[in-house]
């Protein structure tokens, strides 16, 4: 019974090896291995050990001397080979013990090196010189060829540039082998893409994508097709063929494409646009057609492309005018393979870029890409639900209110909320807290926006006196302009490269007005106008302003169309198919009345910065003064110099609760650069 039992053990663990645990996949390079080592043993290890090495002075004076010597033969010149007769061979067995290396009882036994043959036979003569003719021991000689130093002399150089063209062309396409083998010079056509299956699962899913909800309605309804087909295509409709994903960077759409891969339980081929692009031409199509294949075989499948623009770019627009263009080639066959003569059902392909204009028509018809979402910024809902997201696995203090971080962070993307989080929890941890706070994260806001305080930046007093009145002119006018951002926190303390700083809450609009971009306007040219009325000269601390308004009136007048006398027309595209900017779209003539209608627009807004300067001459030297005394100033400073906005909105002053001196909103709209003379 025992024995029986422990053969069924024995099985059961034969089976355990045989199905659980693989055993080693073969790989060709052991038999190298192998040759390597067998060619070693035969070169360094003889079978029958060798003869032991001795010298010419003990030969003569010992082995001559005693007679003992059968015959010496001279090998290739250079060696002489001792042999020892039958019964002299136990008077030296004792210093031929080497072990696995003692010399056969036939020899040779001993050797030495010689000189020059000449020199040695003279010595060999007069060693035995009194010898009788019968005793005296004549030379041999003999030309034995070492075969394998020979041909391993010919071969090793070949060898060494073998090995280094092979190491060179396995850097140049290294992991281009995809499935085939990564580093396999044989195979840098294969597809890279990485395969997620049931083997290898994703466990993003759309729980983890916060806010973005018509886009996460598009996607899943993409997901719901590969699992129900049949609820759609019994009404008639097709499944679409694919889906690209738009918008700005950090937005998540690469998240949406990872949450798809995890929801979907079909295999998902993830690889980016790059990954096509090769040195070796024609390596690219080659890759596309490896990788519709590989999508094929495993179909129903979804193929995301992620940075598409890589290899989508509009034809005709490479600036190499006539060369063959390598990622024209791989766009060709990636057009044919997703919607050629040969049919892709139960393919979807997915794709994501942030720039959608640059990308070829062809690729952007129905049929190919059926479907374009747009991943935009997440609005201030949208921003709570991605701060829930982000703070799960962050242990909060119970001050911390995820109403007030959406409304504090107007403009910022997915990637940018999940930054604040995590650059708050460094904060905490940086201050040995157990908690993150709200001022934790308020800092981080500072830290993402602003740069990284300087606080023991070397400034003249002179110079600190100019950066005040001049942050302090762009407060005054953002409070006393009804359509200016309200103005929350304005400090002279450097942080990053501006040496200044004022942070706004800016309003989110769909669309802008004129009056709206005028009061912006002026208020960005506060700081010029309050170094001209206060020092009566002028710096380089506005460059940051002035590039600012000047983008922005030209963009008024040549694209918004709000120019009286240009007129209601707009000289941007948006579609992106102009060919290399070469020539405008305008004459010269409208070129010169664009600027000079430009230069109008600002220089009327800087005579109104003034003017109400002007006006208010106290508040503004006293906000300036309490900026040098405090370094800090907030919204209630200026509402205390200058009183309420009588236009301001409930929801805009902040909801912080008592802590008033804390807030501090995200966006930070204007920061002054000056050239540094220390």
């Amino acid at each position: 019974m025992t024995k029986k039992t422990n053969k069924s053990k024995k099985n059961s663990n034969l089976g355990n090896f045989s199905g659980g645990m693989k055993p080693p996949k073969f790989n060709p390079y052991w038999i190298y291995g192998i040759v390597i080592i067998v060619f070693l043993g035969i070169q360094y290890f003889s079978f029958g050990g060798g003869p032991v090495e001795t010298n010419w002075q003990e030969v003569k004076n010992t082995m001559l001397k005693n007679h003992d010597i059968e015959k010496i033969v001279v090998v290739n010149r250079e060696e002489a080979q001792i042999y020892l007769k039958e019964d002299s061979y136990a008077d030296y067995a004792d210093k031929l013990n080497q072990g696995f290396n003692t010399p056969s009882k036939f020899g040779p036994h001993y050797f030495f090196t010689i000189g020059s043959v000449e020199t040695f036979e003279d010595n060999l003569r007069s060693a035995q010189a009194d010898f009788n003719d019968s005793d005296r021991i004549s030379l041999e000689y003999k030309t034995v060829h070492n075969y394998f130093s020979e041909i391993l002399g010919w071969i090793f150089p070949f060898l060494i540039i073998i090995g280094i063209w092979w190491w060179i062309f396995r850097r140049m396409s290294k992991g281009g082998g995809g499935a085939g083998g990564a580093g396999n010079i044989f195979s840098v056509g294969k597809s890279q893409a990485k395969i997620f299956d049931k083997d290898s699962r994703v466990n993003t899913t759309f729980k983890d994508v916060a806010g973005l909800a018509e886009a996460k309605q598009e996607v899943e309804e993409i997901v719901e097709f590969l699992k129900n087909p049949a609820k759609y295509t019994k009404l008639g409709g097709k499944i679409p063929k694919g889906a690209l994903l738009v918008g700005p960077p950090g937005t998540g759409k690469t998240l949406l494409a990872k949450a798809v891969a995890g929801e979907a339980n079909v295999p998902f081929f993830s690889m980016s646009g790059s990954d096509f692009v090769e040195m070796f031409v024609g390596v690219g199509a080659s890759r596309v057609r490896d990788l519709f294949k590989q999508a094929k075989e495993k179909a129903p499948c979804i193929v995301f492309i992620d940075e598409i623009d890589a290899i989508g770019r509009a034809r005709g627009k490479n600036p190499n005018m006539g060369s063959n263009d390598e990622r024209e080639n791989t766009l060709n066959q990636l057009l044919t393979e997703m919607d050629g003569f040969d049919t892709n059902s139960g393919v979807i392909i997915l794709a994501a870029t942030n720039r959608a204009d640059i990308l070829d028509r062809a690729l952007m018809r129905a049929g190919r890409f059926d479907r374009q979402i747009h991943v935009e910024l997440p609005d201030l809902n949208e921003r709570r639900e991605i701060f829930q997201v982000h703070l799960r696995p962050i242990k909060l203090a119970d001050e911390v209110e995820v109403n007030f971080l959406s409304k504090q962070t107007p403009g910022f993307s997915g990637a940018d909320i999940a930054n604040v989080c995590n650059e708050a929890a460094l904060i905490a941890a940086r201050r040995n807290r157990n908690k993150v706070t709200k001022q934790d994260f308020l800092d981080a806001v500072d830290r993402i926006v602003g740069g990284l305080e300087k606080k023991n930046k070397i400034i003249s007093k002179d110079e600190k006196r100019r950066i005040a009145y001049h942050e302090a002119g762009h407060a005054t006018i953002s409070w006393l302009l009804e359509h200016a951002h309200p103005l929350v926190k304005v400090t002279i303390v450097p942080r990053g490269k501006a040496l200044g700083a004022a942070w706004y809450l800016p309003e989110e609009r769909s669309i802008t007005t004129k009056e709206q971009l005028l009061d912006e306007m002026c208020s960005a040219l506060g700081g010029r106008a309050a170094e001209q009325l206060v020092f009566g000269t002028i710096s380089s601390g506005a460059q940051n302003d002035l590039e600012k308004i000047t983008k922005q009136a030209y963009a008024m007048i040549s694209i918004f169309g709000m120019s009286d006398k240009v007129g209601n027309v707009s000289f941007y595209d948006s579609t992106g198919q102009t060919d290399f900017g070469f020539t405008k779209p305008y004459s010269e003539k409208t070129a010169e009345l664009i600027d000079a209608e430009a230069k109008e627009l600002i220089d009327n807004q800087y005579q109104r910065a003034l003017q109400v300067l002007k006006d208010h001459q106290e508040g503004h030297k006293t906000l300036a003064e309490k900026l040098l005394e405090k370094e800090v100033i907030f919204g209630e400073d200026l509402e205390t110099i200058f009183g309420k906005r009588p236009w301001a909105k409930e929801e805009q002053l902040g909801d912080n609760g008592n802590d008033t001196k804390t807030e501090k909103p995200a966006a930070i709209t204007e920061a002054k650069e000056t050239e540094e003379t220390h």
